[in-house]
């Protein structure tokens, strides 16, 4: 295998990085913000999950407006009448949120234990369908892993709902930040 040189490294960056490499200071900037809400909302998960839940309210709500208007100008379509029960569902569920929002985070969080289960159960089926390879162990280990989030997430249920889904909210926040500073500084390293 043949050593690549530094202009053709360069090359490989910028096709990679695309549009993404005129502009590092804009991912570097985004990626500090995502890193400082991560951190905001791991020192105070529950407050993150009661912020996280109202503007899942706001965006139901704003959605189902957005709908229904929509539904209003729209004559001669055969699905008014649905888009318009739609919109007044996803109405009804933001005003819902806000109003009663102790039960919304029981919801999410009920629906991200099953999210955990059933993604770890498709990966052992996965990894057992794979099990030729010898890779095929961090197949089951990611299964075990998620069925034992899904289990960890029930056993504290309910009183993990007010602080788990701003938990994993704030730690999707934080790996994403890293990774929008660690591209922008190397879209920045391309233009030195």
């Amino acid at each position: 295998m043949t050593e690549l040189s530094v202009s053709q490294i360069k090359e490989i960056r910028t096709a990679v990085l695309g549009a993404a490499a005129k502009v590092p200071g804009a991912l570097i900037g985004m990626g500090v913000l995502f890193i400082a809400l991560g951190m905001i909302g791991i020192a105070g998960q529950t407050l993150f999950s009661f912020v996280t839940i109202n503007v899942l309210g706001a965006f139901l709500i704003f959605g189902g407006a957005v709908q229904f208007a929509h539904a209003l100008k729209s004559t001669g379509w055969k699905s008014v009448g649905i888009q318009v029960v739609l919109a007044v569902l996803y109405i009804a569920a933001g005003v819902y949120t806000w109003a009663f929002p102790i039960p919304a985070l029981e919801a999410i969080t009920l629906w991200l234990a099953a999210i955990f289960f059933i993604t770890g159960f498709l990966r052992l089926i996965s990894a057992f369908q794979h099990r030729h390879f010898r890779e095929w162990f961090w197949l089951v280990l990611s299964s075990a892993i998620s069925i034992l989030m899904g289990v960890l997430i029930m056993n504290g249920y309910p009183e993990s709902s007010l602080w788990l889904p701003g938990l994993l909210i704030a730690i999707e926040l934080l790996l994403q930040g890293w990774s929008l500073l660690f591209l922008g500084l190397a879209a920045r390293s391309l233009t030195k």
